[in-house]
């Protein structure tokens, strides 16, 4: 005998305006926008390539400024081309593990809308998404469709890593006033002490742009897997706690604000996003019903897949207790 799902009236969901425009199927738009953030990418991609190629010089000052010859050096050119392929890839497979889903179900769901971000941007892009334009009804679903996407990019982003790291190169501390120091996530300092177990101490890591590649996927993963809104990990945590997940709202809304305080000021950046799109999970209509064991497993994958991928200082020296001690209010 099927168990009983009761029906309930969900609550009127209201999207801000500024998503409602990408409702409409807008092929021209995702493919504009899928070409620019290659072009992006690519362009990116040419400063981690030079800094990779020219590493010995650049550690022995024997280069001096780095020119346009050395950025159309063939070595720095198919390096570039390479970044931008494995990033975009990441992200296409984490969009594409969404949208296929929702092609499984039968729900109604846009192509990738990618969004660039050229340099100075230090990465080329700010991620993708897809927008789901029509219900959906069933736990199950809600789980699949939120865990597709995670699952997908991580795939392609940890061979990224293995294979970037493997090929990064240790050289002695370089002094560099001004430079960015990008933080580790568990991943990449377990597979960096396997890589690097004799290199001596006080070295600086050149990463290979593959490797870079594959930590702007791990970061993507872990800030989608936040358990708040609609986020990825909103879906997951809701399908696997129903209306008791709201609970982890504010407390995740709380944690940003303490990380921007204390690790990197982006953080705030990311709590008014999450406040603009919206803190609470639309209902559903079989919330009271527990999904299957299986799920649950895959649920507990998920989260150490988030632990492994988690940065809270993606970018080091970006706190706001930094950015006011640089200006000298609370001293040095």
């Amino acid at each position: 005998m099927e168990e009983e799902i009761k029906q309930v009236q969900a609550p009127q969901y209201q999207e801000p305006r500024a998503m409602s425009f990408f409702a409409k199927q807008r092929t021209w738009l995702n493919i504009l926008l899928f070409v620019i953030t290659v072009v992006s990418s690519f362009f990116v991609g040419l400063t981690w390539s030079v800094n990779y190629v020219y590493a010995d010089k650049i550690v022995n000052n024997s280069i001096g400024t780095v020119g346009l010859r050395d950025f159309l050096d063939p070595d720095v050119l198919a390096l570039s081309i390479m970044y931008a392929v494995v990033l975009i890839g990441i992200l296409l497979a984490h969009e594409m593990g969404h949208y296929l889903t929702c092609r499984w179900y039968r729900i109604d769901a846009t192509l990738p809308y990618f969004i660039p971000f050229p340099p100075p941007s230090p990465i080329g892009t700010m991620g993708a998404f897809i927008k789901i334009r029509s219900p959906i009804t069933r736990k199950q679903q809600l789980f699949d469709v939120g865990v597709a996407g995670p699952l997908a990019g991580f795939i392609l982003a940890l061979p990224a890593l293995v294979y970037g790291l493997s090929l990064s190169k240790a050289v002695p501390h370089i002094p560099q006033e001004g430079s960015i120091i990008f933080g580790e996530p568990l991943l990449f300092k377990l597979l960096g002490d396997i890589f690097f177990r004799g290199a001596p101490e006080n070295f600086d890591l050149i990463l290979h742009p593959v490797a870079f590649a594959g930590w702007v996927g791990a970061l993507v993963t872990a800030l989608n897997l936040f358990p708040i809104g609609q986020l990825d990990g909103g879906h997951i945590v809701y399908a696997v706690f129903g209306k008791k997940s709201r609970k982890f709202a504010k407390p995740v809304l709380g944690a940003f604000l303490l990380m921007g305080v204390f690790f990197w000021i982006g953080w705030f950046v990311w709590a008014i996003l999450i406040g603009f799109i919206g803190l609470k999970h639309p209902r559903i209509w079989d919330e009271d019903i527990s999904i299957s064991e299986g799920r649950r497993w895959i649920a507990v994958l998920v989260v150490l897949i988030f632990i492994f991928s988690f940065i809270p200082d993606p970018v080091k020296g970006g706190s706001l207790l930094d950015l006011v001690r640089g200006t000298g209010i609370l001293g040095r």
